[in-house]
């Protein structure tokens, strides 16, 4: 199959949410939208929170539904997006691994997302993190009550967007990765958009022992500075019409990202792919982010 913008369904606000933000990302970059359902259902992940079991429909309800979601997902798309080419899909299988096999031909996955803290549905909660752990292609989760200036299109609404936001990369200098810089400048060209990229740095252990130097601190923010200005020179070079602006913070970027997420069009971070012993690794700016980004995240996994 030819590249795609893939979105992942299950019926949810969430669903929908990034069945819309992923056809206006299909328009960005010319490619047709495909909407898939993984039909066999996960007991476990239905289970209530009291830990009782959920039966699980015959195998010819179980395809009707995923049809049925499927339908109305791409009539609702196609209503607002006349000229998108459009493919649905039943994909065997349950979701985790399901979707991984989809991702595989997609440009990028699309998920919904409500938030780690409030599971709901296959695809915001555990899937969800297992599809973004374990995907080597992008995958972007997308919160239906998200104030992106991208908002998710009511049913009656037109078609149409809001001018975009900022496109706001949060950017490691000890890994620098090219795959995730460039993900993110294509991003803010597509949108004719901004790009904030923010990196967090740490003081000198002997700052948390009580001691100021004042001198120290200001060299050292300066060579953080101008590490930064050098990393993304080559990248303003080839994106010549994205204005940057970039900003350097002492501690953590979680909390500056989960604040500049509020507004923006897009937040990208980076995923190292290496196995951990118990599954994978996520990293703690990006699990901030799950729990606390308004806007919708890309999480691109590099080496």
């Amino acid at each position: 199959m030819h590249r795609t913008v893939t979105v992942g369904l299950d019926g949810s606000p969430e669903s929908l949410a990034a069945a819309d933000w992923a056809a206006r990302e299909a328009l960005l970059r010319d490619l047709p939208l495909r909407l898939v359902n993984a039909w066999e259902w996960q007991p476990s992940a239905f289970a209530p929170e009291a830990g009782l079991t959920v039966p699980v429909p015959p195998t010819d309800q179980q395809r009707a539904e995923a049809r049925r979601v499927l339908d109305e997902a791409r009539e609702r798309v196609a209503r607002h997006h006349p000229g998108l080419r459009i493919h649905a899909d039943e994909i065997p299988g349950q979701p985790v691994p399901a979707l991984l096999k989809a991702a595989e031909d997609a440009e990028l996955l699309v998920l919904g997302s409500r938030g780690l803290s409030r599971v709901t549905g296959y695809l915001i909660g555990s899937v969800a993190l297992s599809v973004l752990a374990w995907s080597a292609r992008p995958v972007v989760l997308v919160r239906a009550d998200g104030g992106t200036g991208e908002e998710p299109l009511a049913d009656d609404s037109a078609a149409g967007s809001a001018a975009p936001g900022e496109v706001v990369l949060g950017l490691d200098l000890h890994k620098p990765s090219d795959t995730v810089i460039e993900f993110a400048f294509d991003a803010a060209s597509r949108r004719a958009a901004d790009l904030r990229v923010v990196h967090g740095w740490t003081l000198p252990p002997y700052h948390y022992g009580g001691e100021f130097m004042p001198g120290v601190t200001a060299e050292t923010a300066d060579r953080v500075r101008h590490e930064l200005t050098d990393v993304l020179r080559p990248w303003q070079a080839k994106f010549p019409a994205v204005e940057v602006h970039a900003q350097a913070t002492v501690g953590g970027a979680g909390a500056h990202l989960i604040d500049a997420s509020r507004g923006a069009a897009l937040v990208v971070v980076g995923r190292q792919v290496r196995r951990a012993p118990l599954g994978t690794h996520i990293g703690p700016v990006t699990q901030a982010l799950l729990h606390h980004a308004v806007a919708p995240l890309a999480v691109i996994s590099h080496n």
